[in-house]
């Protein structure tokens, strides 16, 4: 009789036992074809899974090429009939039902031609995005960033999305989706996937609608950084990963997921740069915060009343719907929105009248762009007036108590923290300090 030992392994086992060695197989079937230069690994990678140079690699060298038959959405998935027939009653603020209703049923299907990539995620516990983390957790180590909000945001709408939406759909079609399987905790997990991992087509025509997102495997196993050395190329037969600089023997190959604070790294990957590595982080001034700095200099009942005309202004026609002022590396990236607010608060009751009975300012009055850019850059600040650097040295102090400690805390925390803790405090310690470098230029002489 034989014995476990000797029985051949299904390949069920074979997927969880090798699920790389499987994957590689599956993409040789499918013409993917990897340079003979680079190989993934689970080792020497910043994640759980990386790409790395066998030996010295030069600029232009194509890493990787995908054809597009091999992509994953909702056009190839084996259910693209069902959801082209329900297109309609699949629309959404996200775009996402489409491709997620395909994952739902590609990830549970034995036979699904994607079995041999999919199992490379055999139970999702490797995504910790925010999301996952408890409401407690994200209060006490995400407070003052934006993420929770965010995450809150996001959890909402993808419980409307399942419930009204996907949920009908499934019943209306039982051969294909099982509510019982296919759970709204399956459709969550589902959704930080394509967060993580997917891939939007780039088009030059800016008046469509974006392009809805795809799975691209072999792509999605690189990891990014804003300093990268290689990007993904689209044409019309195939998707190919290109090397962008010089890439040496034993280096990790990174791709770019495009110019990303760690705000919104850790929101939808689920990693943040170390500081201060990342060049495009940014931290946030809201809106409000700068309207509590103007209400703390208001000291007569008629300031108060201007103030509060000057305000809606303000909020009607130049912030927007955003509400926040945005500030990076070297300076303001919102600065005609901020420049023009500051004006607007700073006018005489005389020079804001005539601006409203104006509608805004005469063309020979606006201020040039790169003017607006230089003067709320890091190197511009101290050429301020004295009324407008209080107002934004006092925005940023308000913003600096919204988080819930400070940044010397955070410093001296760094190195003995959780995976959670530290990637939060990423976060939040390149926020602060770029609110403290405006702070220090923005403080009275």
């Amino acid at each position: 009789m034989a014995t476990d030992a000797k029985r051949p392994k299904t390949d069920d086992e074979n997927w969880v036992l090798d699920p790389l060695k499987n994957f590689l197989q599956w993409c040789a079937s499918v013409k993917l074809t990897l340079s003979d230069k680079v190989y993934l690994s689970k080792e020497g990678t910043v994640a759980e899974y990386g790409m790395l140079a066998k030996e010295d690699i030069e600029e232009g060298h194509v890493l990787f090429s995908i054809p597009r038959e091999v992509l994953l959405h909702q056009a190839t998935t084996k259910v693209k009939k069902v959801l082209e027939e329900g297109k309609k009653s699949l629309e959404s603020a996200s775009g996402w039902v489409p491709l997620l209703l395909g994952l739902l049923y590609e990830y549970t299907c034995p036979q699904s031609h994607w079995k041999p990539y999919l199992s490379l995620w055999p139970d999702f516990r490797t995504l910790d995005q925010p999301m996952f983390w408890s409401e407690e957790e994200r209060e006490k180590l995400l407070k003052g960033t934006g993420i929770p909000e965010a995450v809150e945001t996001d959890l909402k709408k993808l419980q409307d999305e399942y419930n009204n939406i996907v949920l009908p759909f499934m019943k209306s079609h039982p051969d294909l989706w099982d509510p019982e399987k296919h759970t709204l905790e399956l459709y969550k997990s589902l959704v930080a996937f394509v967060m993580a991992y997917s891939f939007q087509e780039p088009d030059e025509d800016e008046e469509k609608e974006p392009n809805p997102p795809m799975m691209v495997p072999m792509a999605d196993m690189l990891n990014h950084i804003s300093k990268h050395n290689a990007n993904l190329e689209y044409t019309p037969e195939c998707l190919k990963m290109v090397s962008v600089r010089p890439i040496e023997k034993g280096e990790e190959v990174f791709n770019t997921y495009g110019q990303m604070a760690n705000w919104q790294l850790l929101h939808m990957y689920g990693f943040a740069e170390s500081f201060p590595t990342n060049s495009n982080d940014t931290a946030d001034i809201q809106m409000s915060s700068v309207y509590k700095a103007a209400v703390q200099a208001a000291q007569s009942d008629a300031d108060q009343k201007l103030l509060v005309d000057k305000w809606n202004m303000c909020e009607m026609e130049i912030v927007g719907e955003e509400g926040v002022f945005v500030f990076g590396q070297s300076g303001c990236l919102t600065y005609s929105e901020l420049y023009t607010t500051l004006k607007v608060l700073s006018m005489t009751v005389q020079d804001f009248e005539v601006f409203r009975e104006n509608e805004g300012w005469e063309e020979d009055e606006e201020d040039e762009d790169d003017q607006m850019e230089q003067a709320l850059s890091f190197d511009g600040l101290l050429g301020l007036s004295a009324e407008w650097k209080r107002l934004l040295h006092a925005a940023a102090a308000l913003t600096l108590d919204s988080y819930s400690e400070d940044v010397e805390t955070d410093r001296r925390r760094l190195e003995e923290l959780s995976s959670r803790e530290r990637r939060a405090l990423h976060v939040r310690y390149g926020q602060k300090s770029i609110l403290q470098r405006l702070q220090q230029l923005t403080k009275k002489s």
